[in-house]
């Protein structure tokens, strides 16, 4: 299993509004992104993190460039967000 994990810097007055975006977005990304397998929000007092299951890191890349992830979630996310996102995969042991 591969992970891309975005951490997101939401202040928690917004935080309703990324969880939103989160649950809007979910069964969309597990039903038509090729090679997902789960799709995890975590939340803590300092920031927001959406983990995402893959089959492989090449499909966990593909994501980032998708039109699911460019053209919406990042549209409606860009305004809850204190930071850039910090985006990383990893590779399960």
């Amino acid at each position: 299993m591969v992970y891309l994990e975005i951490t997101l810097k939401v202040p928690n007055t917004k935080r309703a509004d990324a969880a939103r975006v989160y649950q809007e977005y979910k069964a969309p990304f597990l039903n038509t992104i090729v090679g997902a397998k789960s799709k995890e929000l975590l939340v803590r007092e300092e920031d927001v993190q959406v983990l995402h299951g893959f089959d492989t890191q090449e499909n966990a890349l593909a994501y980032l460039s998708s039109d699911m992830f460019t053209s919406d979630v990042v549209v409606e996310l860009k305004p809850l967000l204190d930071a850039e996102p910090d985006v990383r995969v990893y590779q399960a042991a």
